[in-house]
């Protein structure tokens, strides 16, 4: 299946702009396309060239012009064609597993913390899934039954997460039966309950954070426990998180915004007023996302607010 018929079907929904159909694709559960920029407009041309689309210029007053793509008649007939074809037998595509069939060679513990990972990733993937589900952020909802169809895809995509985490405790339980395996946990946190407000706090960790799937590990950890509030300590940061150039702070704080999560970091006020950290902490103390504070008395008064 090629881009050009998502691209046709979401047009059959309504007409937008190349920018507005990335927004889609970033947002969907199943439409799997990257949708970066050069994918989408190469398709829009394609499909233009074949009268399957069409662009209006619209002017606007206050900002950059915008191309508008439409769904023309031959545009509707190659995407029912299709939608009438045999449907394609999805294809099982695991790394994991095949990880897993040479894993003999690791020890016991080695390889309950393998399984732990991946399992800790079906769970973030469990849990973003859910919350867009719960967000619907892109469904047509025209009619009762797209609005069903709409959910069903949904829930077949959170079954398969369901599914895998259920298969990976199985595993589990059949590799080590009654043996206890112990693994360090990962992150030492707390939950804070303050005149019935909660939010994490988040300790300590056995290794600093310092890629944004960190961020999102922090993220389905609020999730999990119901809250969008997160205290982080110093010492969980690693050393890139204050040096701009890696853009690890910008990159984490930008997730904690893009998911609805209220997040603080308390910071030694001489490494704030370091270099050229200390300018994007005065311009993020400006924002309501994410703010940095040298106490934990005003960081808990923030966050609380």
């Amino acid at each position: 299946m090629s881009i050009q018929l998502a691209i046709l079907g979401i047009l059959s929904w309504k007409s937008s702009t190349g920018y507005e159909l990335k927004k889609i694709f970033e947002d969907s559960s199943f439409m799997y396309w990257s949708g970066n920029n050069n994918q989408i407009y190469k398709a829009l041309m394609y499909m233009e060239n074949e009268n399957f689309v069409t662009s209006e210029v619209v002017h606007q007053d206050n900002s950059p012009s915008k191309k508008i793509y439409s769904i023309t008649e031959e545009g509707l007939k190659e995407l029912k064609k299709w939608l009438v074809s045999s449907p394609e037998v999805p294809e099982i595509k695991k790394t994991f597993l095949v990880q897993l069939a040479w894993s003999d060679m690791l020890s016991n513990q080695e390889l309950s913390k393998a399984l732990s990972k991946y399992e800790n990733e079906i769970k973030l993937h469990l849990i973003m899934q859910n919350e867009k589900y719960r967000r619907a952020l892109h469904s047509p909802n025209r009619s009762n039954r797209e609005s069903l169809i709409w959910e069903m895809i949904s829930e077949n995509i959170i079954s398969t997460y369901n599914n895998e985490l259920n298969w990976v405790r199985e595993t589990r339980q059949k590799l080590f039966k009654n043996e206890v395996v112990e693994e360090e946990e990962k992150m030492n946190y707390q939950i804070r309950e303050i005149e019935s407000k909660k939010y994490i706090e988040l300790i300590s960790t056995t290794e600093p954070l310092s890629t944004e799937n960190d961020a999102l590990d922090l993220i389905a950890l609020c999730w999990e426990h119901e809250t969008n509030v997160l205290m982080i300590h110093y010492a969980t940061l690693s050393e890139d998180f204050f040096k701009l150039k890696t853009k690890l702070a910008g990159n984490m704080i930008q997730k904690f915004t893009n998911y609805g999560i209220k997040a603080t970091a308390i910071i030694p006020q001489e490494t704030i007023q370091k270099g050229r950290f200390k300018e994007m902490a005065m311009e993020t103390n400006k924002g309501n996302h994410f703010r940095l504070y040298e106490s934990k008395e005003e960081a808990e008064k923030w966050l609380l607010k």
